[in-house]
């Protein structure tokens, strides 16, 4: 514990150098509330990146990559281990990873620290995964910060935060002068020019375009009027989209020939520079789209240098221009604005009136008085109730023993035509060329973990196997399957298991398309396979299935892919009418990849919510565990024999698919029941390939990155081949996801799992 007078705090935040509102709000945090008069304490800050490598200094200690779900609990690890009196959190939910940032969370309830968040968006009416996130992150903060009153309200009305838990502090602005704009246009070489201006980080939320229409008819009114648009794109739009917004608003001034009064700084400026095109200007614009935004730091930036604003009514400007300290106009409309900016331009007593204003009502939110408020926050006694987020490190959801995935053998296994099947130990088997089984994993595996880790490497290798299942489609809508070395499809090679699973993967990808373009293109091709589902065996129709769950998530209306979900899974209720207690399977033998079918069941229910797949899918996942799971670890039926009813079941060569199918059926069923039961059944399934199998022996190379073939009796198949490889990988990305998972606020009664673990078997295992 530090000492008495001298408080350890972590914040956990955007910072400088990167580029972004909230890295700047939280440094001028911490350097005003030093300044405050009693608010001593040390600064430790947990920086949150976006792919982008940063050259962080002092007080940066640690770094978090917002994909990635493991850097949040070593994060509060160290912030643990750092002996912190407090945590203050900067909250927008973009910030951080996974649906609506739900990956904060994983951070928060590891922590023993109590918390004060800051919350830079509250919003109206969220959806469900927003409303359960912003509800546990409440649940989890000693106090909360808003920065205007409507925030305290839509918590209240919203999200069901008790008042009392919420503290008030507007966004802290430089502390600028009130000035003539004069001084400071003679500084740009703009005298007599009248400025109107907008600020920050460039994308189509701020909806410059509005006022570029509108510019026509405000030079027609002021011929000496500039419109500075300043600032650099947005890092993420820049990532994303290039530069494509600023051309289009570039081609925008060409074609209504503004060039001489629409001027673009594309930089990113100091805050003594910002300060001095604020001092320049004599409108200030801020025409965004999004109602929702609580806060704006460039409007309380203008309003605090007392600046004549006109805005679009988002909740931050409706607070900050209220009892007329700017003017209001509607969303997209570029006549009223237009209208708003001639009548200040042409009526100097508007002018100064809104000014004066702003400008007096500024002084209560200048950094120093933000600074100490903030300090006498920091400075309060947190009670002991309040550290409620302990860890519980006997817990096994969310441990962290568990690699951080690696695509260094993927990578070996592919060329510029797709995935290899097979390798000779380490080394990619050229012979056997590829399969399209495997390419559909590997878009499968590509599609989860870019969408954590937004890996560049991962997003070119997730078009090489896409690029290689759209090229095994034929005419008919089937999906060839092995392709030779020499790019020439073997005819002979059943179609139906590279169909399913190229459903699956296509769909994966419709469902969360890194790149909205490509779902034009595997629409269609999702389309003409869908002739074939009715004639396919169990497991690919299982496939099939989530294929189709993923399909309609995008395309919840789509009434023909819907029932033939229904039919598929309809078709695997039917297969148990002549199941009973003593063996509640599909089929008279326990094969390969057995999960599957139990697993599209309770998939089909989180599609349908109707109550006999679940009930199914629960009674044939229990029958299977109790097979599979020997008192504390998992043992997979063997391919040397199988399991067939009335038999003895095999016990090698057990497969790393089992396990991953396994774990995926844990995981949806964990989700459909929210038993929790099944999240630690998941982990244990995980477990064998890490070494709590039959043999002690891991399956995973942490050399290579790669995954052996088998656990045979004698030890592992040390090949290194693409399923076994991607079945670790699906597996180890369904726990990372798994993690982000918060039970609802009213749950589901728990399903009693119905099996018993059979004892371990006493015959010796040879060395």
């Amino acid at each position: 514990m530090a000492d008495s007078k001298r408080r350890k705090i972590a914040f956990v935040s955007s910072y400088p150098p990167r580029h972004c509102g909230i890295a700047s709000f939280c440094r001028d945090l911490i350097t005003n509330t030093r300044l405050a008069d009693g608010a001593d304490f040390e600064p430790l800050v947990v920086a949150m990146t976006c792919g982008q490598e940063q050259r962080y200094a002092e007080p940066v200690m640690f770094e978090i990559r917002k994909s990635a779900a493991a850097d949040y609990g070593r994060a509060a690890d160290y912030i643990n281990f750092s002996h912190v009196d407090l945590v203050s959190i900067q909250h927008e939910y973009g910030l951080f990873g996974s649906d609506a940032g739900s990956y904060l969370l994983l951070l928060m309830e590891r922590l023993n620290a109590p918390v004060i968040t800051t919350l830079h968006t509250v919003l109206e009416k969220p959806e469900k995964d927003y409303l359960q996130a912003t509800r546990r992150l409440c649940e989890l903060s000693a106090t909360v910060v808003v920065m205007n009153r409507r925030g305290i309200d839509i918590l209240r009305e919203d999200h069901g935060v008790d008042p009392k838990k919420v503290h008030l502090i507007p966004h802290g602005i430089p502390d600028l002068p009130f000035v003539d704009s004069s001084y400071y246009k003679h500084k740009f070489g703009l005298e007599g020019r009248r400025i109107i201006l907008t600020f920050g980080l460039l994308s189509r939320n701020k909806a410059i375009e509005t006022v570029i229409r509108a510019m026509p008819a405000i030079v027609g009114a002021d011929p000496q009027v500039l419109y500075i648009i300043l600032g650099v794109t947005h890092p993420e739009v820049l990532r994303q989209d290039g530069q494509e917004y600023r051309f289009e608003l570039q081609r925008l001034v060409e074609e209504l020939d503004l060039h001489s009064h629409v001027m673009f700084y594309n930089q990113y400026v100091t805050d003594e520079k910002l300060g001095h095109f604020l001092c320049a200007a004599d409108i200030y614009v801020t025409p965004y789209r999004n109602r929702q935004q609580l806060t704006s730091g460039t409007l309380a930036y203008a309003v605090g240098a007392g600046k004549a604003v006109v805005s679009t009514p988002y909740i931050a400007a409706e607070d900050l221009l209220d009892d007329q300290r700017g003017i209001l106009v509607p969303f997209n409309d570029s006549t009223a604005l237009a209208e708003s900016i001639i009548s200040i331009l042409t009526s100097e007593q508007l002018f100064f009136q809104l000014r004066r204003k702003a400008y007096d009502f500024s002084r209560t939110m200048t950094w120093p008085q933000i600074g100490r408020e903030y300090g006498k926050l920091f400075n309060r006694k947190m009670t002991g109730a309040i550290r409620l987020n302990c860890f519980d490190r006997r817990s096994g959801s969310i441990s962290q023993e568990i690699p951080e995935p690696c695509l260094d053998h993927l990578l070996r296994m592919t060329d510029d035509t797709g995935l290899l099947q097979h390798a000779s130990f380490t080394l990619a088997n050229r012979t056997h060329g590829y399969c399209t089984d495997d390419n559909a994993r590997a878009v499968v595996a590509m599609s989860h973990y870019y969408a954590q880790y937004q890996d560049p490497l991962a997003m070119r290798l997730l078009n090489t196997y896409l690029s290689f299942i759209c090229h095994a489609q034929q005419p008919d809508g089937s999906f060839c399957n092995v392709m030779s070395y020499d790019r020439r499809w073997l005819k002979s090679e059943t179609r139906h298991d590279a169909l399913c699973r190229s459903l699956w993967a296509i769909g994966t990808v419709i469902a969360h398309p890194p790149q909205p373009e490509m779902i034009l293109i595997l629409k269609e091709a999702f389309d003409r396979a869908m002739v074939h589902v009715p004639e396919l065996s169990p497991r690919s129709k299982a496939y099939a299935i989530f294929g189709m769950r993923q399909y309609l998530t995008q395309f919840p209306g789509a009434t023909e892919i819907k029932w033939s979900l229904y039919a598929c899974a309809d078709f695997l209720l039917h297969l148990l009418d002549h199941a009973d207690e003593d063996w509640m399977w599909f089929e008279d033998v326990i094969c390969y990849d057995n999960a599957a079918l139990p697993h599209a069941l309770f998939a089909a229910y989180l599609a349908s919510q109707h109550r006999p797949y679940l009930d199914a899918a629960v009674k044939t996942c229990g029958f299977l565990l109790k097979h599979t799971y020997k008192e504390d670890h998992f043992s997979f039926i063997g391919c040397n024999g199988w399991f067939c009813k009335g038999e003895a079941a095999a016990r090698f060569d057990q497969q790393p698919l089992d396990a991953m199918e396994t774990v995926r059926m844990l995981q949806t069923a964990a989700a459909a029941t929210s038993d929790p039961t099944y999240q630690t059944l998941q982990k244990k399934a995980f477990d064998w390939f890490m070494g709590h199998n039959d043999l002690s022996v891991p399956l995973y190379d942490f050399r290579t990155g790669g995954c052996y073939d088998g656990l045979m009796s004698n030890g592992v198949n040390l090949n290194q081949g693409a399923e076994s490889t991607l079945s670790f990988l699906l597996a180890l990305l369904s726990i990372l996801e798994s993690r982000t998972v918060h039970q609802p606020a009213v749950k589901r009664q728990p399903v009693k799992l119905a099996f018993e673990p059979e004892p371990r078997p006493s015959e010796p295992i040879r060395p």
